[in-house]
């Protein structure tokens, strides 16, 4: 049974799916961005309100979706599947700035813009907006990357490192010693990196991309 938080639980999924916020959904659906918004979903006296259909076929339609991806997003009770978690968005210029992060790659303090996602299992995840071509095709300048600190890191994974000078960039992590970390881009215009450990601050690596 379709029920008003079943459905909107099920828009902030299909947010989700897509590396969007639900302003980020409705923006791409040609719609006005509180369109889904936790406001505009009662009235001032309580009464719920359901999206119109013609605004959920314009986030379909936007996203690739269709209506039966729509009814997958909820299940037999009327709840939605995978658990939603909200993650910060950080971008490339804040994350060089210090106090931002812990010495451990973790983000500090609250405030941030955020997206929903899926439930990765690491309440510590968050969001960066990817900045320049050092990693095209593979990420282009705004895609949003989700960095796990807590994932493990192996060589080739797609990492986000930081470096005790502010430097913070995404790459594939092609060789880790205990002297020194190598990173290639993805863009054969840039040079391979070779960094000394003791100038690295932390490495995370990237679990999803929005592409």
């Amino acid at each position: 049974m379709l029920t008003h938080k079943s459905i909107w639980k099920a828009i902030d999924a299909l947010a989700a799916s897509h590396g969007l916020s639900t302003s980020g959904l409705a923006r791409r659906g040609g719609l006005d961005p509180t369109a889904f918004n936790v406001s505009k979903r009662f009235s001032r006296d309580g009464k719920p309100r359901w999206p119109s259909t013609e605004s959920l076929s314009k986030v379909l339609d936007a996203t690739g979706a269709d209506i039966d991806d729509f009814a997958r997003l909820i299940d037999g009770d009327g709840e939605m599947g995978p658990a939603i978690h909200r993650v910060p968005i950080i971008g490339m210029a804040q994350a060089g700035t210090k106090g931002y992060f812990d010495d451990g790659g973790y983000p500090l303090g609250n405030g941030w813009d955020e997206v929903a996602f899926p439930d990765l299992g690491d309440p510590n995840a968050y969001a960066l907006e990817i900045n320049g071509d050092s990693m095209e095709p593979v990420y282009r300048d705004g895609d949003l990357i989700i960095v796990s600190p807590a994932a493990g890191i192996r060589r080739h994974d797609r990492v986000v490192v930081k470096t005790t000078d502010g430097e913070v960039m995404a790459k594939a992590l092609t060789r880790r010693t205990a002297r020194q970390v190598v990173l290639d881009s993805f863009n054969p215009r840039y040079e391979q990196r070779v960094i000394p450990v003791e100038q690295i601050a932390w490495i995370a690596r990237i679990v999803w991309a929005s592409q």
